[in-house]
């Protein structure tokens, strides 16, 4: 078996991983690589666009991560600028508890989201990619960057994802908060097949 390299987090982030009841996140970039796939479709009769839709690709390790998370009570939520079906889809597939969409400024669903959970900012945890996410991280009791992110933005944040945005990076976050919290091998057995 091939030795797995480890990140240890530090003391303070695992004091502040403890704390976390609510975790939201960005989508693009970070759930997924950024890459926006456009599809078009012309008209027969005169040529002209008639259609547009756009794919995304979401990495399966997210998948057993954030279903962990549900099932462990930790609420989750995405806040992203785009609208897009298939965040919808792949929220409600996860039993995501908090879905934003097309917002401009993520500010105000954050505030929403804090609100209707009834948690306070260190007991939440945003993690993103950018920097629109740079107010939210400011506020986050644990910001969290993908490893691809903006510098701005890392130098913001608690903790960096040893992985890259689009490869498993809320599994990541999920498993630091649930082993901080000293509940990982209780989550473990809720996700075999």
């Amino acid at each position: 078996m091939a030795e797995k390299s480890l990140i240890v987090p530090s003391a303070e982030i695992l004091d502040r991983a403890r704390k976390i009841k609510l975790f939201l996140m960005d989508v693009d970039g970070t759930l997924t690589d950024g890459a926006l796939y456009l599809t078009s479709t012309l008209s027969e009769e005169d040529q002209t666009l008639s259609a547009v839709s756009e794919t995304k690709a979401f990495n399966a390790k997210d998948g057993p991560g954030l279903s962990l998370a549900h099932a462990m009570g930790l609420k989750t939520g995405f806040i992203t600028g785009r609208r897009s079906p298939a965040v919808s889809q792949r929220a409600k597939e996860l039993h995501v508890t908090y879905v934003y969409l097309g917002q401009a400024t993520k500010t105000d669903a954050y505030l929403d989201c804090m609100q209707k959970a009834g948690v306070s900012d260190e007991e939440i945890a945003y993690m993103g990619d950018d920097l629109p996410d740079i107010p939210l991280a400011e506020r986050a009791g644990l910001a969290v960057c993908v490893a691809d992110g903006a510098e701005e933005l890392k130098a913001k944040c608690h903790y960096i994802t040893s992985a890259l945005g689009g490869r498993g990076t809320a599994r990541e976050v999920v498993e630091l908060i649930l082993k901080a919290q000293g509940r990982w091998d209780a989550a473990v057995p809720l996700a075999r097949a």
